[in-house]
C-alpha cells in the first residue's frame, strides 16, 4: 500500500497548517466591517525546491502569506478659525449645534479641540 500525499501534506502537515493560519487570517479581515467587503484578499504559498548537488535529495521550503485590505479611513473635517486675541485654532465639526438635542434624546458633546504647538 502506497502512502502517496501531496507536498502541502509533507512536513507532518506543518505546510497544510500553515495555509490554513492564513486562511483564517484572511476570513477575519473579510469579517472585519472596517475593512471594504467586496475588495480581494489574496493567500500566496510559496515552495522553494533545492536539490543537492548529486540530485539525490531536495531542500523544501514553503511559506504562505496573505494579503489583506486595510482598514477604511476615518474620515473628520476641522474648522479652523482665530480668537478675539489672534490665537488659530482648530475644532472638529460636528453634525449639529453643540447642545442641540437629538431625536432620541442624547445631546451634541461640544466639540474636540485640536491641540496646535506653538512653533518658535
Amino acid at each position: 500500500m502506497k502512502n502517496e500525499k501531496s507536498i502541502i501534506q509533507m512536513a507532518k502537515g506543518a505546510i497544510e497548517e500553515r495555509i490554513d493560519y492564513e486562511m483564517a487570517k484572511i476570513v477575519e479581515n473579510i469579517r472585519d466591517e472596517s475593512t471594504k467587503a467586496s475588495a480581494p484578499r489574496e493567500l500566496t504559498v510559496k515552495i522553494k525546491l533545492t536539490p543537492d548537488d548529486k540530485r539525490e535529495t531536495i531542500q523544501v521550503s514553503a511559506t504562505a502569506s496573505s494579503k489583506l485590505q486595510p482598514t477604511t479611513p476615518i474620515v473628520t473635517a476641522l474648522y479652523m478659525g482665530t480668537d478675539l486675541d489672534g490665537t488659530i485654532g482648530a475644532v472638529e465639526m460636528t453634525p449639529q449645534i453643540p447642545g442641540q438635542r437629538f431625536a432620541d434624546g442624547g445631546e451634541q458633546e461640544q466639540p474636540a479641540q485640536l491641540k496646535l504647538i506653538k512653533l518658535a
